[in-house]
């Protein structure tokens, strides 16, 4: 017998097969966070900080891990499939519900096309590829005729995700075995083809920019980006076959290991670098202008072997993350639909328990990034932040379930939960302030966009779930956007010359502003009953048996 997540009085109606064990779980959260951020996150932080970018490696590993215990218990607690874009619903009710949903499918929707242009700009080392790209601003951008190899690469990561779910599970975790097996490789060979230590104090210093240099490069150039992908476990969790003791070890065991493996690769990267790509300035060193990072390094420390073995993986690893980001954008848009914010054709699945519609929805807005985002770095730091703000109704959820449903069942318990929630809230603000108002403003931008969408699906009724909007459950929610776009745009992160929050005291806004905006929205809560009321329309796994 499989078994299925449906609402009440869906009888035999095809929905999603809970056959994803511990292994899947973990490597579809790995999967997810060793991708193309490992091929580029590396040059990227170190034109941004010099070597001190191994600090914000350091910092960026524990902000997000301290979002990832969050997520553990909230996964373990309610394994629904979609969980990060359904657990604020369940603890606000319909507006911040539609609100953190959409961020959460603005966030995983346009993963997918950011590791098919890391794909395409590694393959810039063939020659038979040199017409997908041009330089244009400092930046590898898509050409008509690369749109066009981008679209295809859609196309067949899309096509995988119509197997079942048990297949791509194990097509993913077989990808993942490289995925993380190629970086750990590239870190012993590295270490020991060639490890100059005087690379740590050369061109201006370990430190060049100092503190706001450390703490832009956390978010804009690619460290967090890199690190996303571990709420993957928590967005399949409606096809586990034993969420409640996986989804927290999956969650967890996850980002430590990414974190290891980051911060070695920045190390060593670092080290291996030969003099000729080091300049006066970090900056503006030779190495910023390599199109395949790793690779190229490894040509010029006499390492061919390993650098053809690099251009391989840039197909394999951005391929396997765009895969599964695929899978994860139509599980939240399948669980969008099951909470009334989006049509219910998101619900539809194959015989296969594949949510179709989702997928070539998915495919679709994927192709459309290319046009606005031809760059990989033009994408970064808008997936950043809107991942970011998807993280942050997690610890809000987890407040609410705290205080409301104290005796609720938790296959995992947060240590200290009750000043960690707050924290991870405030970690996740600091994160978007970091982000720099360059990015935040398009970050506005696309989240009116998403308003728009959610407003035409009830006010056009193409759900028969017309959700509450409990407009005093999130009377927050407007106050907390607005107040921390105006946060960083007069912050030393912000355009202005003279910013009204300097450097340290913009963090220390960012912080007092989360405090009240976190403790203000734990006092408006939807009431202990109703919130039961809402879990209990996705009926228990373990009390749920579809024949």
């Amino acid at each position: 017998m499989a078994i299925s997540e449906k609402a009440p009085g869906a009888g035999t109606k095809p929905g999603l097969r809970r056959e994803i064990g511990f292994v899947g779980l973990i490597w579809a959260s790995e999967g997810s966070i060793i991708g193309s951020g490992w091929l580029f996150g590396a040059q990227g932080a170190l034109a941004a900080a010099g070597p001190a970018a191994i600090i914000s490696w350091a910092i960026g590993g524990v902000a997000i891990l301290i979002l990832a215990l969050v997520h553990a218990e909230l996964g373990g607690m309610y394994p629904v499939s979609g969980g990060t874009a359904r657990f604020p619903h369940y603890a606000y009710g319909g507006a911040a519900g539609a609100s953190f949903g959409w961020f959460s499918w603005l966030q995983a929707a346009t993963v997918a096309p950011i590791e098919v242009l890391a794909m395409i700009t590694y393959g810039q080392h063939y020659s038979w590829a040199h017409g997908w790209e041009k330089i244009k601003g400092g930046q590898h951008v898509l050409t008509g005729s690369g749109i066009a190899v981008a679209v295809g690469l859609m196309a067949v990561i899309t096509a995988i995700n119509f197997l079942s779910i048990r297949l791509l599970a194990r097509t993913n975790s077989a990808a993942t075995w490289w995925k993380v097996g190629i970086p750990l490789l590239t870190i012993f060979v590295f270490a020991i083809a060639q490890f100059h230590t005087g690379n740590f104090t050369a061109a201006d210093g370990f430190n060049p920019y100092g503190a706001k240099g450390i703490l832009s490069a956390v978010s804009t150039s690619g460290i967090i980006f890199a690190l996303l992908g571990f709420e993957q476990a928590d967005q399949l969790a409606g096809e586990s076959a034993n969420p409640k003791r996986d989804i927290p070890r999956a969650v967890i065991g996850s980002i430590i290991l990414g974190i290891i493996i980051y911060i070695l690769l920045q190390v060593v990267f670092l080290a291996a670098l030969p003099a000729s790509q080091i300049g006066h300035t970090w900056a503006n060193s030779a190495f910023t202008a390599l199109s395949g990072p790793f690779a190229q390094v490894a040509t010029l420390i006499s390492l061919g072997w390993l650098a053809t073995v690099l251009y391989l993986d840039a197909v394999i690893s951005p391929g396997g993350t765009g895969l599964i980001y695929i899978t994860g954008s139509s599980r939240v848009s399948y669980g969008l639909s099951r909470n009334g914010y989006v049509p219910t054709a998101f619900e539809r699945t194959n015989k296969r328990g594949v949510p179709w519609v989702g997928l070539l929805t998915a495919f679709v807005i994927g192709c459309i990034c290319f046009l606005p985002f031809p760059s990989w770095r033009s994408l970064v730091g808008l997936i950043t932040s809107a991942s970011v703000l998807m993280y942050a109704g997690a610890p809000l959820s987890f407040g609410v379930f705290r205080n409301r449903l104290p005796d609720a069942h938790r296959p995992y318990r947060l240590p200290g939960g009750s000043w960690m929630s707050p924290l991870a809230f405030i970690v996740a603000n600091l994160l978007i302030l970091w982000s720099g108002w360059t990015t935040d403003w398009k970050l506005g931008v696309a989240i009116l966009i998403g308003y728009v969408i959610l407003v035409a699906n009830r006010v056009f009724k193409m759900n028969p779930i017309t959700p509450q909007l409990d407009l005093r459950a999130a009377q927050w929610l407007p106050v907390y956007l607005v107040g921390m776009g105006l946060i960083v745009y007069l912050s030393d992160f912000g355009p202005l010359k003279h910013p009204w929050f300097p450097l340290w005291w913009d963090m220390v806004a960012t912080g007092v502003f989360s405090l009240i905006i976190y403790y203000w929205a734990m006092a408006v809560a939807l009431p202990a009953e109703q919130i039961q009321y809402m879990i209990d329309q996705v009926v228990v796994p373990e009390e749920e048996e579809v024949l």
